[in-house]
Order: structure tokens, then sequence, then C-alpha cells
């Protein structure tokens, strides 16, 4: 009886971790302003971590990002280098929504992206389908950005599977012009 009384209160405790009450209109009057066709145009690179759900950075990569808008859609090219020599490339497409936001989608999101945008900051909800041995797993994507300066984003995501998390992603994503990400 106590284990399962155990096991119950460790899955609410994880549960309730992954209900966030911080949302992106926390941030309305934080400065700069975040416009996305501003900032996500042009070239752009990006350099982070990969940690796992104790903390512990397993992987670090590095990031070229293409960035344009055509018609009011956006596009961002982005090819990754990590250390173990994996590549990857996601393009997301960004749709206006009608209502100062965006849908994305991209080859391994499972439907389409959320993306809010509000001050200095965006936040992203989204599924990912990421390779697992022979298989794929799914993992919820709770993604935020805070534009910390004109040339740098400071990026932060949490991975989670049935709800606990397993693993985040720390990243800066960078005008190459500038040494904000080096």
């Amino acid at each position: 009886m106590r284990q399962l009384v155990f096991s119950v209160l460790v899955l609410s405790l994880s549960l309730l971790s992954a209900c966030s009450g911080v949302t992106v209109r926390d941030y309305t009057q934080i400065q700069p302003t975040l416009i996305m066709e501003q900032f996500f145009d042009g070239p752009l690179r990006a350099a982070g971590v990969v940690k796992n759900f104790n903390g512990r950075v397993i992987r670090t990569f590095t990031a070229d990002i293409k960035a344009y808008w055509r018609e009011g859609v956006g596009t961002l090219e982005e090819d990754f280098n990590f250390d173990d020599g994996e590549r990857q490339r996601r393009v997301w497409t960004l749709q206006p929504d009608g209502s100062g936001g965006y849908l994305g989608s991209a080859g391994d999101v499972v439907g389409e992206s959320l993306i809010e945008v509000s001050g200095n900051s965006v936040f992203l909800d989204y599924v990912l389908r990421v390779p697992y041995g022979d298989s794929s797993l799914d993992l919820h994507i709770d993604d935020r950005m805070y534009l910390v300066s004109p040339d740098l984003i400071i990026n932060e995501s949490v991975m989670r599977k049935f709800g606990i998390k397993v693993g985040e992603i720390l990243l800066t994503i960078y005008r190459p012009s500038t040494s904000a990400g080096a």
C-alpha cells in the first residue's frame, strides 16, 4: 500500500510540475520587443547543449539558420551539427494566425505548433518526433525564447514524455556578425 501511495504521489507531482503558471503574456512590457520578421530575417547562428532528465549535458551542437519571409510567411532553414558527428536539418514554416501569433510546421513536428509572441518573448508548444533506435519517440516540447538584445535570443526548451520531463535544451541564437554567441 505504501508503494502505491508513493507512486501516485510521484506521478501527481510530475503532472503538476508539467503545468506552468508563466505565460508569454507575462512578458508584454519587457524590452526589447521581439518582432519575428525582424529578428528572424537573414543568416543566424545557434550554439547549445542538450541535457538529460537529470540536468546533465549529454550533447552539444551548433546550427546555421537561414531565415526569410515571403508574402508574410516565414521560413527557418536550420542545419544542426552535433558534437558526436550527427547532422540534422529542420525547416520551419511560420504562418501568421491572425491574432499576432503564428502556426509553425516542420517535417519532424507532429501537427502544427502554436507560436505566441509578446514583449521580448516567443513561446512555442509542439510535439517533436525524434529518432530513437530503430523507431522514433514523440516528445512534447515547451520552447521559450527571450530577446536579450537586437542580435541575441536565449532559448530554453523542456522535453516531456507522458508529462514527465525527459530532457532540456539550452541555446543562444545570434547574428554571425556579432560575438554574442561566441
